[in-house]
């Protein structure tokens, strides 16, 4: 690899276009060095498969909608008197037709005060409703942040050139069981995918051990139905990894003759 393509892979450029973050000349660039060179076009994949390992355990519910409408249609549908005047107009005063007209003004003025009344109540209804929907709004996006702050967090440490990946798999005990590890000595941060566990009975569980000075140290219990790419705890000059059968609730101590997967750790720091 030459000293160009090497000088862009540590520009942080391939990161930042995997996620949307890049400028206009900047996206150019990178996808002239995606097409152009096959080192740049395989860690561009890698960083997309990591993603992937990443955010597919991160689901993030959508918050719930707005209201749709702040304001009911009012119905415009006034009840109006019609007057049907007798023919001999000037048999009848001037002003019962002025009492007429002040009657039906004090009617429509009832019904539209009545409506505006029914209006404001439901208005200020509907208003208390959006400020709860807007302080439940944001209590979700605060929510998502920390997820998302979270699911970039564990993006580059996978991505981390001095993360180590190591494939957990299961003996004639469990031939199903599959987990992927995931340790960097020099940020001392360790993770854990759990990928298939194969089912036990109920006062049975998966524990996971690390190996240290011909001890085990328990670093948790692994359960299918919390699959998630989660941290657990990093123990310094580890020798292996070891998952064994332990009575539900965990054990203090290893049952080494119940292990169905096992694995060595590289030495490296």
């Amino acid at each position: 690899m030459n000293e160009k393509i090497h000088k862009f892979l540590n520009s942080g450029l391939l990161e930042n276009y995997l996620i949307g973050a890049t400028t206009a000349k900047e996206t150019e660039l990178v996808e002239t060095y995606i097409s152009k060179f096959p080192e740049v076009e395989n860690a561009y994949n890698q960083l997309q498969h990591n993603l992937e390992i990443v955010s597919k355990y991160h689901a993030v519910e959508a918050p719930s909608s707005v209201l749709d409408k702040i304001l009911h249609t009012i119905d415009n549908d006034t009840p109006v008197i019609q007057l049907q005047p007798e023919l001999e107009t000037k048999q009848k005063p001037w002003f019962k037709y002025y009492s007429i007209a002040a009657s039906v003004v004090a009617i429509l003025f009832a019904c539209a005060s009545f409506i505006f009344f029914s209006q404001n109540v439901e208005l200020k209804k509907e208003n208390q409703i959006v400020v709860e929907e807007i302080f439940d709004l944001r209590s979700d996006i605060e929510m998502n942040n920390k997820k998302l702050d979270n699911v970039m967090a564990q993006f580059k440490q996978l991505n981390n050139p001095e993360t180590q990946k190591y494939i957990i798999k299961g003996n004639n005990r469990a031939k199903n069981l599959k987990t992927v590890a995931y340790i960097n000595p020099k940020d001392k941060t360790s993770m854990i995918d759990v990928v298939s566990l194969p089912d036990l009975p109920q006062e049975q569980c998966y524990q996971i051990w690390a190996e240290l000075n011909g001890k085990m140290v328990n670093l948790g219990i692994l359960d299918e139905t919390d699959r998630q790419l989660k941290s657990i705890p990093y123990t310094e000059n580890a020798l292996g990894l070891n998952i064994t059968i332990e009575p539900k609730g965990g054990n203090t101590n290893a049952s080494l003759e119940n292990s169905v997967a096992e694995i060595e750790l590289n030495s490296r720091e």
